[in-house]
């Protein structure tokens, strides 16, 4: 065909349609000739088009307009399978997946996802007030275009909201010592040391849920955390590591909780050393559900409705950066990995270990003595002074 210089195109062609628009057609780097995925206004507009493609095959940049002609939930089924992921992950990746992104995508093919989509898409999740879970939703699908951006199956990744991702959770309470030790009197003596451990000593519940006999050493007055044991939504609990590489720690007891355990190793552990720490009235490792009516009417009957157990943790970190901590001994007690993981010291020393229990100690031993002597102006002073930093 004639450009507008009326000399024969070198290569490819543009023909005028009946509807008035204009083809563009090109051999690829296979041979094969191949339609324009779009038609265009004017003859000029296919012919730049033209241009804009040779130059991209000779670039090694042109990529085969078909290969997204793929099917985004069997794409996004199969990134998540093909991925090691701790089992919490996976089953909120699948149910993010599920209710959030395949209802307005499922059903599109992966070259066909486009940023105006994407960006009504997450306007619509943020407008039902579910602000984090459409950050969690949009970091998903972003990853999973991104693995078509590299599988050569689309050019560039839709999802190009800048902070698109970021959440912004309000910032979760934390109890101070005297609701932590009424939290445990209503919890009774089988269940009291679990939140002594996530308040004092800032386990994940999940970490608890694997404790084993043998990982509680006495007479160094050390906690072993080895292994983690987090609840499925199906209630199957799913053995296997740490969240993270850091969460593999040992932990310093704090003195005044060592016969909290002892007791609690007599009476309530399974037995043998590789017993579990924590089981329910007939032997069998404690479920989230039957554990979770008794700490909600705990905390009902203290007027701390909302306020979730994993908090406790959060008053772990709390209670032990007010013993002075470094960010690294504190990144190190709660089990965190840095950003610079591979640059940063994770292992804080002995001596800091045993400063925050020993810290954290003598704040819990000052309010129970107060309480015991029934001293209520002492015992509200000296959770005041536990928090001064």
């Amino acid at each position: 065909m004639a450009n507008n210089s009326g000399r024969r195109r070198r290569w490819g062609s543009v023909r005028k349609l009946p509807s008035g628009r204009f083809q563009a057609r090109y051999p690829g780097p296979d041979g094969a000739l191949r339609n324009a995925d779009e038609t265009f206004e004017t003859k000029g507009d296919a012919e730049a088009w033209l241009v804009e493609t040779e130059a991209d095959i000779r670039r090694g940049e042109w990529r085969d307009p078909n290969a997204g002609a793929v099917n985004f939930l069997l794409y996004a089924t199969a990134w998540i399978d093909e991925r090691d992921l701790a089992p919490l992950t996976e089953e909120l990746y699948r149910r993010l997946l599920r209710l959030h992104i395949a209802p307005t995508f499922g059903e599109s093919d992966v070259k066909d996802i486009t940023a105006p989509q994407v960006r009504s898409w997450r306007a619509a999740l943020r407008a039902r007030g579910i602000k984090t879970t459409a950050a969690k939703s949009y970091r998903l699908l972003k990853s999973i275009m991104e693995t078509a951006v590299d599988d050569e199956l689309i050019r560039r990744n839709p999802c190009r909201i800048k902070g698109g991702g970021k959440e912004k959770a309000a910032e979760r309470p934390h109890a101070t010592i005297e609701q932590v030790l009424q939290l445990a009197e209503l919890l009774g003596p089988r269940w009291q040391l679990m939140v002594f451990i996530a308040a004092f000593m800032a386990l994940r519940p999940e970490e608890q849920a694997e404790l084993r006999c043998r990982d509680v050493d006495l007479e160094k007055g050390v906690v072993w955390i080895r292994r983690a044991a987090p609840e499925l939504c199906t209630g199957e609990r799913a053995v296997g590591d740490p969240k993270s590489e850091a969460g593999k720690r040992a932990l310093r007891i704090p003195p005044e909780l060592l016969l909290e355990f002892e007791r609690h190793l007599r009476w309530y552990a399974q037995g043998g050393e590789d017993g579990l720490l924590f089981v329910g009235e007939r032997g069998a490792p404690f479920r989230r559900s039957t554990f979770g009516r008794k700490w909600r009417k705990a905390r009902t009957k203290l007027g701390m409705d909302g306020f979730r157990f994993y908090d406790l943790r959060h008053t772990g970190n709390v209670l032990a950066a007010s013993t002075g901590a470094s960010l690294r001994d504190l990144m190190a007690f709660m089990g965190h990995n840095s950003p610079r993981a591979a640059l940063i010291y994770q292992h804080a020393t002995e001596e800091q270990q045993t400063k925050i229990a020993n810290g954290i100690s003598a704040a819990v031993v000052d309010i129970r003595s107060a309480r015991r002597r029934g001293d209520v102006a002492r015992a509200s002073e000296a959770a005041k002074t536990a928090y001064r930093t």
